[in-house]
């Protein structure tokens, strides 16, 4: 695991300085070592946590006669598989390390390689030989690349902070961040500034030193079926799941250091530790973090699991310094990041960290085998599909009637929506009514939903489309990337953890994509054939326990703790000029929040996560 940055300038190259400056930024992910190369138009630089081959995997690595050079950040599952294939080919390595692995796999077979690695990853190749610099990220962009091309040539980092080190110029996006007053986040290949932009999952970009670059993409997510085909049955899913699982949980185990898992007590977490305990010889390490407040403390639905299976167990109650936390955040993910349980990712890698230095997740299952409200809320609303539009219409002008604060409001407005997919919007991010009274007019995306054609093509669905498999699309091919895995990069690297991701094996997804969603949508639950297929190595008690997310008593912390820290940002001069809020309707959020009429929590701390971002990209 590692942080990547560089530049290929065609004009002329300033050395490895700039580069060596850019990754000193970025020295949290790789902090074991560090490695430049440049010439005459380009410089690779980057930091290596050290994980496989310690004594003779330093980067960047050439191939034999050093006209092909990459550096890599992640890690390549098949790589031993792919060295004896290009061995067979005639290519010679020096190291046992999955990187070399990348060059000979460039030479041999160009982009179309880039389909043969199972693995995550972000990396860049230079090729003396065409002047050419190659980017590609994995298929589910665990990994991040940030690029920046401009007239001088192309920059590219881990981290944003990178280009803004390289002096890349950040004027800012102001419909990106329109996205981000929608969604809490930023989708790719969007950035938080004009000149940047992410490269998108599943893709690659090659440069040429005539200012022409070409862009394609290796792999996609196979669309969700809502019926089974090929004579599919649900054993033969189940035993498809479990093998393939168990694979993904074993490539993941290959470690030289110390490695465990996060064990939140629920099904995907402890899945993942089941599997590991019975192919390891030694106790798994797991990890897991509590709080003091019941409803956010899993810590004995963890120690179930922990107990059935021996595990080495870790667990702390933890009272952090929330401020001191939540004013860090913006240093580390760079651009606005509204998911709150960024903290307790942050947390746990923390104290992970100390025994660790590689740690497995759950991180996938609920995408993938429709583990989510968003989803059965989609399902539940598909009666509306059959309402006269004269009947929706009256129903959405009654909820558009009613005061904000009535219940009710958002139900009656989802229902008024002319087409699933933007009912599924309505529901599953901020509503429009709310979005309407909070943001000013320059902050709001245009109503309609076109701005999804435009910047979620290929990860949205045509209407007509089942509205449960374009939630479950959606889900996976936006959501997924642009929230909750650039969570886990951000807070596990924050700490120089490596987190690897057995559910997101991209032959496991594609099991996953072709077993109809009824499948797992049963008795108002999800992920039901996943628990059919692996729930038997779970104690009894744990699979009968609601499910409680990954979060954190946020809602208390805005009425103790973070109540000032709030209103000293929020109903400042500086974020009123800004123009950003209604400053009559934020005041109304915060005074019912702290009545405890109701939890605004989460749109709070958008705000409170943007106007943070503001001033740090300001200083």
């Amino acid at each position: 695991m590692c942080g990547i940055a560089g530049y290929f300038l065609p004009d002329g190259c300033p050395g490895a300085s700039l580069a060596k400056a850019m990754c000193d930024l970025i020295r949290h992910r790789g902090p074991d070592d560090e490695g430049y190369y440049s010439d005459n138009v380009c410089a690779l630089g980057m930091r290596r946590l050290s994980i496989l081959d310690l004594d003779t995997g330093h980067q960047p690595i050439s191939n034999e006669d050093g006209s092909v050079w990459v550096v890599f950040n992640g890690e390549i599952y098949n790589h031993q598989q792919l060295r004896a294939e290009l061995a067979g080919h005639g290519h010679i390595f020096r190291t046992r390390s999955d990187t070399e692995v990348l060059v000979h796999l460039y030479e041999q077979f160009g982009v179309e390689g880039i389909a043969k690695l199972r693995g995550m990853f972000a990396y860049a190749i230079w090729d003396a030989r065409s002047r050419s610099l190659l980017l590609a990220r994995d298929r589910f962009g665990k990994k991040p690349l940030y690029y920046a091309v401009l007239p001088a040539g192309v920059y590219f980092g881990s981290e944003l902070k990178c280009l803004r080190r390289a002096g890349v110029p950040l004027e800012l996006d102001r419909h990106a961040l329109r996205l981000y007053c929608q969604f809490n986040y930023i989708p790719d290949p969007w950035s938080p500034f004009r000149s940047v932009k992410k490269l998108m999952p599943g893709s690659w970009m090659l440069f040429r030193a005539d200012g022409s670059h070409t862009e394609g993409q290796y792999w996609s997510l196979p669309q969700p079926v809502s019926h089974a085909s090929g004579g599919l049955t649900e054993r033969a899913a189940c035993e498809q799941v479990r093998a393939v699982f168990d694979e993904a949980v074993r490539l993941r185990m290959i470690a030289d250091v110390p490695l465990g898992a996060f064990l939140s007590g629920g099904i995907d977490s402890s899945s993942v530790v089941a599997s590991m305990a019975l192919q390891s010889r030694a106790p798994v390490k797991t990890f897991s973090i509590g709080f003091e407040e019941a409803s956010h403390n899993e810590l004995a639905a963890a120690a179930l699991v922990a107990g059935k299976y021996n595990t080495e167990h870790h667990e702390i109650v933890l009272r952090p310094d929330c401020i001191h936390l939540v004013s860090s955040l913006p240093r580390y993910f760079d651009e606005p990041f509204g998911d709150s349980s960024a903290i307790p990712a942050f947390l746990v890698s923390e104290f992970a960290a100390q025994h660790v230095k590689v740690a497995l997740s759950g991180d996938g299952g609920d995408e993938l085998f429709a583990g989510y409200d968003s989803v059965r809320m989609t399902a539940r609303m598909r009666f509306a599909d059959y309402l006269p539009q004269v009947l929706r219409r009256a129903l959405g002008a009654v909820g558009d009637a009613l005061p904000y604060s009535a219940y009710g409001k958002n139900f009656l407005r989802a229902i008024s929506r002319p087409d699933s997919l933007s009912r599924y919007f309505e529901l599953n991010s901020a509503p429009y009514y709310l979005r309407s009274r909070l943001l000013e007019a320059d902050w709001m995306l245009p109503t309609g939903g076109a701005y999804l054609e435009q910047d979620f093509a290929g990860r949205t669905l045509p209407d007509e489309r089942d509205p449960i498999v374009q939630a479950l699309f959606f889900e996976v091919r936006a959501r997924l990337t642009g929230d909750m895995l650039v969570k886990m990069d951000r807070m596990s690297m924050a700490n120089s953890l490596e987190v690897r991701s057995p559910m997101l094996d991209h032959e496991l997804a594609g099991i996953a994509m072709q077993i109809p969603y009824s499948w797992n949508m049963r008795g108002g639950l999800g992920k039901r054939l996943l628990v059919k297929a692996l729930g038997d190595r779970l104690p009894a008690e744990l699979l009968a326990l609601p499910k409680k997310g990954f979060a954190l008593p946020l809602a208390k912390w805005f009425r103790g703790p973070l109540r000032s820290y709030l209103y000293d940002h929020l109903t400042s001069t500086p974020f009123r000029r800004r123009g950003i809020a209604s400053g009559a309707f934020l005041q109304h959020l915060l005074e019912e929040h702290d009545s405890g009429r109701r939890d605004n929590d989460y749109w709070l701390y958008a705000l409170l996560m943007l106007e943070l971002w503001l001033r740090e990209w300001e200083s």
